[in-house]
C-alpha cells in the first residue's frame, strides 16, 4: 500500500488546486488557504461587511468556520485515502473582536489516533493579537462505514 508520505508533493499540489477551485462555503465566507503541511495548516479570512452581526463585528460563526476548516486542512495530509473524518466536538474561546483587516487561523494536529484526532487553532489578527483559541476533536472512519 502506498502511504501519503510517498504521495505528499503530488497530493499537496492536488489538494491546493482543489481547495482553491472547489470550496463554495469558503467562497461564501471569503476563506482562503495560505499554506498546508503534514499536520499543520494556515488559513485567512479578510474582513467583510457581509460577516458582521448587528453590533458591527464579525459573527462568531464565521470565525468558528475558519477554525474548523483550518483543523480539517491540517488533518487531511495525515489520513489514509480510504479514511474520512468529521468534527465531533469543538471548543472556542473568543478573546478579542474582529472588526477590520483580516485574521489567520494556524492549526496543528496535536494527536492523530486510529479513530480520533485532536487539533489546536490560534486565530490572530494582522497585528498578531489573539482573536480566538480553539480545540477540536475529529472522528476518523473508513470510507463506507
Amino acid at each position: 500500500m502506498v502511504k501519503h508520505e510517498d504521495l505528499a508533493p503530488n497530493f499537496r499540489r492536488a489538494l491546493l488546486k482543489k481547495v482553491k477551485t472547489k470550496q463554495p462555503y469558503w467562497t461564501l465566507l471569503g476563506i482562503e488557504l495560505v499554506d498546508v503541511k503534514k499536520g499543520w495548516a494556515k488559513l485567512r479570512l479578510p474582513f467583510s461587511e457581509k460577516l458582521v452581526h448587528p453590533l458591527g463585528v464579525v459573527h462568531g460563526g464565521a470565525i468558528f468556520s475558519l477554525a474548523d476548516s483550518a483543523v480539517a486542512m491540517a488533518l487531511l495530509n495525515l489520513v489514509e485515502r480510504e479514511e474520512r473524518f468529521t468534527t465531533v466536538e469543538m471548543k472556542i474561546n473568543y478573546v478579542s473582536p474582529f472588526e477590520r483587516g483580516e485574521i489567520t487561523a494556524e492549526a496543528r494536529i496535536l494527536n492523530k489516533g486510529s479513530r480520533i484526532a485532536v487539533g489546536d487553532v490560534d486565530i490572530r489578527n494582522e497585528k498578531g493579537r489573539l482573536v480566538a483559541k480553539c480545540l477540536a476533536t475529529y472522528m476518523i472512519t473508513q470510507q463506507g462505514t
